[in-house]
């Protein structure tokens, strides 16, 4: 027995055969049709449909027989992919490229071979449609011309299978990318509401926790929380949960600050971070594995004023997503940018009131915060207590030592003046060189004596 030599093409036939997408199909009706008009059409009791693959020939439709998957080397089919003509073999048993063949010597017993090539658009043979006698049976011209007509139209069927298909798969990827661009549409809508949010005058822990729950939603995730370190240990502010019926998820938010995993290795992160499997990193927390949750992203916000904020969001076990997408990351990590920018704007802002409200030498508060607090005791009805305290002599001193001196007494008076007070006081340097004032909220009113002070 002789095996096929393989075609000059082989390798681009193989790539052709490969765009129908028909290899270990299930049966198909419309080729079903094709091998039983063979049979009949040339009065043999079998008719076959194969595909050359590199290593076997494969059956997607048979007629009079079960599976047609054999060997390549011992392939009819495998010869007649050699040319374009129909190969007949009139008596295998005689044929010395298959008188040894176990399809011969065994079932089906094949005595008389003729087949047909299935030739691609491209000019490459995939195949065949092949019919087989256990007995002499002579072909005449026009039953291989019949033959062969029937070929191209099992080519036609697979032509029009494939761009069925590429259709089918074209119609996918478009809906698949109209999908993707009403997500990103969605995605940049959420943006929008994250740097709207984070420019209004509100407190920025509630418009960080308010932004992260916009967030949350549009990347789909079952929880999302903000985690404030303080010293060592942070704080957990949920700001979106729909998945807290779960018991353990519940238990978990309150126990997580004590739960030694991976988010403790990450107060300094300065990159967002995804797992798409949580229970595999080596630093999981079995408590965080029981509550089922599966994926994992922490995002830094920034680190003012010592104290780093991470955004994190979790997916749980059974969750549509098994991912993080990219246009998940995409708008956590701009809405992040957005975060951390007006965080540190605010801190800015924040910080440029409070040396608005300071007085430069003393460190006390100024005028203006004395009629900002002032207005406000007085709004709310409340009693308060005031001292107004004139430092005598303090004139003689920058006549006699110099301003610089009187400088460095009114920073000692004042230094001492604010070590004095209790908890809720305030002292405030009105102005000039002489005056300080003292203001604090008081149920009852007393009286400070500066007599007393150093």
């Amino acid at each position: 027995m002789t095996a096929a030599p393989l075609p000059s093409d082989e390798y681009r036939r193989l790539l052709d055969l490969a765009r129908y997408q028909i290899l270990d199909t299930v049966p198909e009706e419309d080729f079903d049709r094709i091998t039983r008009l063979a049979a009949r059409v040339l009065n043999v009791p079998v008719a076959v449909l194969n595909l050359v693959d590199q290593h076997r020939q494969w059956g997607k439709s048979a007629f009079g027989l079960g599976d047609t998957t054999a060997p390549r080397k011992d392939s009819f089919c495998a010869w007649t992919i050699l040319d374009d003509s129909p190969l007949v073999v009139p008596d295998a048993r005689t044929d010395p490229r298959f008188q040894q063949n176990p399809m011969v010597t065994g079932d089906p017993h094949i005595y008389m071979y003729a087949g047909a090539p299935l030739i691609t658009p491209a000019g490459h043979r995939i195949g065949t449609l092949c019919v087989t006698d256990d007995q002499p049976h002579p072909l005449g011209t026009a039953d291989l011309q019949a033959l062969q007509d029937l070929a191209v139209l099992a080519m036609r069927v697979l032509e029009l299978r494939r761009q069925s298909l590429e259709a089918q798969q074209e119609a996918g990827a478009q809906r698949q990318q109209a999908a993707e661009l009403r997500r990103t549409l969605e995605q940049a809508r959420i943006l929008e509401g994250v740097s709207s949010l984070m420019d209004l005058e509100l407190d920025p822990d509630q418009a960080t926790l308010t932004a992260a729950a916009l967030i949350s939603e549009a990347i789909e995730a079952d929880y999302t929380a903000l985690l404030t370190w303080q010293g060592e240990g942070f704080a957990v502010q949920v700001a979106h949960a729909p998945s807290l019926q779960s018991p353990e998820l519940l238990a978990l938010t309150d126990e997580l600050p004590s739960l030694k995993g991976v988010v403790h290795t990450l107060r300094d992160l300065q990159q967002p971070v995804y797992l798409s499997q949580y229970a595999a990193h080596p630093q999981a927390h079995p408590h965080i594995v029981a509550a089922s949750v599966t994926q994992v992203a922490w995002l830094p916000l920034g680190d003012e004023g010592d104290q780093p904020t991470l955004l994190v969001a979790a997916r749980l076990r059974g969750h549509a997503l098994e991912h993080w997408r990219s246009g998940d990351r995409t708008l956590l990590e701009a809405a992040g940018r957005t975060i951390r920018h007006a965080l540190q704007r605010h801190a800015v802002l924040e910080q440029v009131q409070q040396q608005a409200r300071r007085d430069p030498l003393t460190g006390l508060l100024n005028r203006r915060a004395f009629d900002e607090e002032l207005a406000g005791h007085v709004a709310t009805g409340d009693p308060f207590t005031l001292a107004l305290i004139d430092l005598d002599g303090l004139k003689a001193v920058n006549d006699s030592e110099g301003h610089a001196q009187g400088d460095k007494l009114l920073q000692v008076f004042g230094q001492a003046l604010d070590a004095e007070l209790d908890e809720g006081a305030a002292a405030y340097r009105l102005g000039g060189d002489n005056l300080l004032c003292c203001c604090r909220s008081a149920r009852k009113t007393t009286c400070l004596n500066a007599s007393t002070w150093p």
